[in-house]
Parts: C-alpha cells; sequence; structure tokens
C-alpha cells in the first residue's frame, strides 16, 4: 500500500486549510494509507542553519516531532501541503518543519548543487488567504506561498500534479462546485 502524507500548517482546526485538506482526502482510493499531520500542533525547535545535516544525512538538533515528520516524509509515496498564506508565504511552524528537513529532499554534490532525494514522488500544494481574487496573485499572497512550496519540492524532486487555491476567504470561506470538481480531478492523477 502507497503512503500518502499531509502536512497542515493552519493552526485552525476547522478552517479553510484544514476543510480544503479533508475534501481533498475524502476522494482518495483505498490503495493508500493517510496520515494527517497538523504541523501547528508538533514539538519541534527551529532550524540554527548550521549545514550539519547536509553531510551526517540527520539533524543534530535534540531528538523532536521534526525528526519524526522528516522520517514520515522520507517514507511517502505522495506529499500534500496545506498552508493558510502569512504575508505571501507559508505558516511559521510549516516553514520551521521544511528547515528542518532539508537533508531529507535534498543532498548536494562537491560543488553544492542540489541533488532531488524524493525524486518522482507526486506533491500537491493547498493555500488559501483572505485576499480576493486576482489581488491574491497581483500582490503576490497566494502567488508567493505557491513559489516557496514549488522551489523546496522543486529541490525535493516531487512532480507537483497541482494545486488549489481558495482566496478571498474572508467573505467566502465555502468550497464552491468549481473547487471540487479541481479536487476530483487532482485526485484522478494521484
Amino acid at each position: 500500500m502507497k503512503k500518502l502524507i499531509v502536512l497542515n500548517g493552519s493552526p485552525r482546526k476547522s478552517g479553510t486549510i484544514s476543510r480544503l485538506l479533508e475534501t481533498l482526502i475524502s476522494l482518495v482510493n483505498d490503495n493508500y494509507e493517510i496520515e494527517v499531520i497538523r504541523v501547528c500542533d508538533l514539538n519541534m525547535q527551529f532550524c540554527r542553519g548550521c549545514m550539519a545535516c547536509r553531510q551526517s544525512g540527520h539533524c543534530v538538533l535534540p531528538e523532536d516531532d521534526a525528526h519524526v515528520i522528516g522520517e514520515k516524509i522520507r517514507q511517502a509515496d505522495v506529499l500534500i501541503i496545506g498552508t493558510p498564506t502569512y504575508w505571501g508565504n507559508m505558516s511559521g511552524p510549516l516553514k520551521v518543519l521544511l528547515d528542518r528537513n532539508v537533508f531529507i529532499l535534498m543532498g548536494e554534490n562537491k560543488n553544492g548543487f542540489p541533488i532531488p532525494r524524493q525524486k518522482g514522488k507526486k506533491a500537491i500544494i493547498v493555500t488559501a488567504c483572505t485576499t480576493p481574487w486576482p489581488f491574491n496573485f497581483i500582490l503576490a499572497e497566494s502567488r508567493g506561498a505557491i513559489r516557496a512550496l514549488k522551489e523546496i519540492l522543486h529541490y525535493g524532486g516531487y512532480k507537483i500534479i497541482g494545486k488549489i487555491v481558495k482566496p478571498n476567504t474572508k467573505k467566502h470561506s465555502e468550497i464552491n462546485f468549481y473547487l471540487k470538481k479541481k479536487i476530483e480531478r487532482l485526485n484522478a492523477k494521484l
């Protein structure tokens, strides 16, 4: 059975990101073992930027949830990452988790060029923000969060099979018919 890990970077248990992720995984076929991880509930220290993990293949900080989740990411066949958009980027806890696990996502050759360690695995990006369409892209709110996650997933070797973007959540938090149809189409790619 294939493993699918869902990283929910939202602090809101019943917020838009949580509901979008629930809708997405409710349609996943039975060929997947699914685990949802609420990143904001994890106990983890921030990355110190020491770069020791690039050589050792292991984070040198004391064992915490970032180590445990990193191993789950390594073993997963599919990664779904959901995050609200904060200042045109992903949530802070999600960034901490991904920073702490850079060595799982990529290595470096002797010249310092990235080597993807998750090559060929699939990923989906899910974002939401309060900024209305089309300003969520013009002002780089949604676009910024997507860009940051695409960069990380690209260097990890993931094939991004799609993204779900929900703008204007302040006035329209519902998951409408068109968004549900997009979620169904993405599920067919799994």
